[in-house]
């Protein structure tokens, strides 16, 4: 961080929160708010002389609590600026009479209470979002006793506590007397790994901080009794298997089975009870003190950056990358990457590795100067449109502007629009056409696949991205599905417009298939939610006009799932035979009412 606080083209905006972010790649606008540090930066000398005299004593939040911090302080040692700032919420004030002590002590003068929040734009080519993660509180795990006992303490409080740094200055000791414990236990994955408490998934780092935590409690203190609780070690890195076998070497033991209770003994020592799964035996533990190894979720941010970037998140609440193999630090959102924690839980090597990729990613956008966007997108016919708004409603990727109350026709921003052509398919009156995927150009295609016995054809609308890469997958996997599956590509399944399914039916189209990617994992964000709402008002229609719903069906394939494809597509032969001649020509005939209705 010094280096880049030093660095001439990096400008560092600490204290300081993003409000608000509009445009696209290569032309974002970043609304920053500027907290006020009441502290003038490029004068203060961090001489610390300031907070010894500072009477307002408070919690120190980088040392969770084990420590103590003025009203004006450092955040953290090596902090960038090197510059003291205050808390102005718990200060008492710079009235004379009050306080303002601090302002005496300062030689420099570089103290003003009259600061205040500032409003900063930032224009900006590309983004990286690296929001971090938070620990796990274990507070809900009242089993363990955390808010109970004070001699239990979770894996970040003992990191600070061994930290040369740190309230203790290394020195492990228990927070009720200040004493070296004799016996040390930690317990694994509280927060992680669980559907009932915490979050399901693995949070990556716990089983290897123990570990390392173990291996200083016993290069510092030989003869402690380090016992380890835990329901599987995964110990994946590089070098991990021996850190961990060298930590058992040491003595440490390891003991199959999380614990079900503790109970705190009169010295302030817990008694741990446990069934070893190993042995199958309910043991009871006495130890000094207990670690929780905590862990990772989301940044409180992360929601409130997501609605900001148009970002998708994954059920556990971190954000989803572009594509897991090919663009792992890539969001949907063009211009946007990844770095660290906030696409999921990782170790610092991991972390570095990621911010790397994404500065690559960023540089690779931008050093042309210019950005090139793919010919895939849409536009307005302006003398259709009526600026109903609903293009921009449907838009994953805010890439439409328009104005429904002045009745200012929609604008297409191309270097922000992705070619879904959800918008296209949704808008009432025709007013949007899509490049390359005009209505005319897949209208055609169904007229060309239904020209010659259309009874014996399926007709698949399906995805670029997934379905119709599933379907070449199955191809290359020598599966076999039926010869009369007929397939036309567009870029999504939002882009399947009602029109293009009443046109095949009209034509004799026995059975129709829409398909798409899996909800939660659109190639364009979530586009697929509406291709879902509109073949569920077809249905209703359906069933009005007296047409079996049945003979329409959608289906999320993804490009791995060539089986899935084959699978679907017998199904869909299955479905094909079972229509008769008579109900597709009682079909044809309710879809010629429905455009008389429509022309009149």
């Amino acid at each position: 961080m010094t280096d880049a606080g030093r660095h001439p083209r990096i400008t560092l905006y600490t204290m300081s929160e993003v409000t608000d972010v509009k445009g696209y790649v290569g032309n974002f606008e970043v609304n920053i708010l500027k907290k006020a540090r009441y502290v003038v930066e490029g004068e203060c000398t961090a001489c610390g002389e300031c907070a010894k005299v500072c009477p307002v004593v408070r919690p120190d939040e980088f040392n969770l609590g084990l420590s103590s911090r003025k009203a004006i302080y450092s955040p953290f040692p090596q902090a960038v600026p090197s510059s003291y700032v205050i808390n102005i919420n718990e200060c008492l004030g710079d009235n004379p009479s009050v306080c303002a002590k601090c302002v005496q002590a300062c030689e420099k003068n570089c103290i003003n209470f009259h600061m205040s929040d500032e409003q900063i734009t930032e224009k900006v080519g590309s983004i990286v979002v690296a929001t971090g993660l938070s620990p796990y509180d274990p507070t809900e795990h009242d089993e363990y006793g955390y808010t109970r006992f004070q001699n239990v303490l979770t894996s970040l409080e003992f990191e600070r506590l061994i930290n040369a740094g740190g309230p203790s200055q290394g020195e492990v000791v228990r927070p009720t007397d200040r004493k070296i414990p004799k016996s040390v236990g930690f317990i694994q994955c509280v927060g992680s790994r669980s559907a009932r408490k915490g979050a399901g998934y693995c949070s990556n780092i716990c089983c290897m901080n123990t570990v390392k935590s173990t291996l200083m409690l016993k290069e510092h203190y030989p003869d402690i009794d380090v016992k380890v609780f835990y329901i599987d070690i995964r110990a994946f890195g590089k070098g991990f298997e021996d850190l961990y076998l060298r930590s058992r070497r040491l003595g440490t033991h390891y003991i199959r089975g999380l614990p079900g209770s503790v109970e705190e003994n009169p010295d302030g020592g817990l008694s741990v009870a446990v069934e070893n799964t190993a042995t199958g035996k309910l043991e009871i533990h006495d130890l000094d003190m207990l670690v929780l190894a905590v862990g990772l979720e989301p940044a409180p941010s992360t929601q409130r950056l997501q609605e900001m970037l148009g970002l998708q998140l994954t059920p556990d609440g971190f954000y989803l990358e572009a594509h897991p193999k090919l663009q792992p630090v890539d969001a949907a959102t063009r211009g946007v990457f990844y770095a660290g924690c906030a696409e999921g839980p990782k170790d610092i090597k991991e972390s570095v590795t990621q911010a790397s990729a994404a500065a690559a990613r960023a540089i690779r956008i931008m050093h042309k100067g210019e950005i090139t966007t793919e010919p895939i997108t849409s536009e307005v016919i302006i003398e259709h449109c009526k600026a109903c708004g609903k293009c921009a409603e449907v838009c994953p990727y805010n890439a439409i502007s328009v104005d429904p109350k002045k009745k200012i026709p929609a604008v297409v921003n191309t270097a922000a629009c992705a070619g879904c052509g959800t918008c296209g398919a949704e808008c009432p009156f025709g007013a949007i056409t899509m490049n390359h995927y005009t209505d005319a150009q897949i209208t055609n295609q169904v007229d060309t696949m239904l020209a010659e016995d259309p009874k014996a054809k399926i007709l698949v609308f399906a995805c670029n991205w997934c379905s119709y890469a599933g379907a070449d997958y199955a191809g290359v996997s020598r599966l076999q599905y039926p010869a009369n599956v007929r397939l036309i590509r567009t870029m999504c399944s939002g882009r399947v417009d009602e029109e293009f399914v009443w046109r095949g039916f009209e034509l004799g189209a026995p059975a129709i298939l829409v398909s798409g990617c899996h909800i939660g994992d659109c190639h364009y964000i979530d586009a697929n939610h509406w291709t879902e709402k509109r073949i569920n008002k077809m249905w209703k229609k359906m069933e009005k006009m007296g047409i079996r719903k049945e003979r329409l069906q959608l289906e999320w394939i993804s490009a791995a799932e060539g089986i899935r494809f084959a699978q679907v597509m017998q199904r869909m032969e299955d479905l094909r035979d079972s229509v008769t001649q008579e109900e597709i020509y009682e079909t044809v005939e309710a879809l010629k009412k429905r455009k008389k209705k429509i022309s009149h």
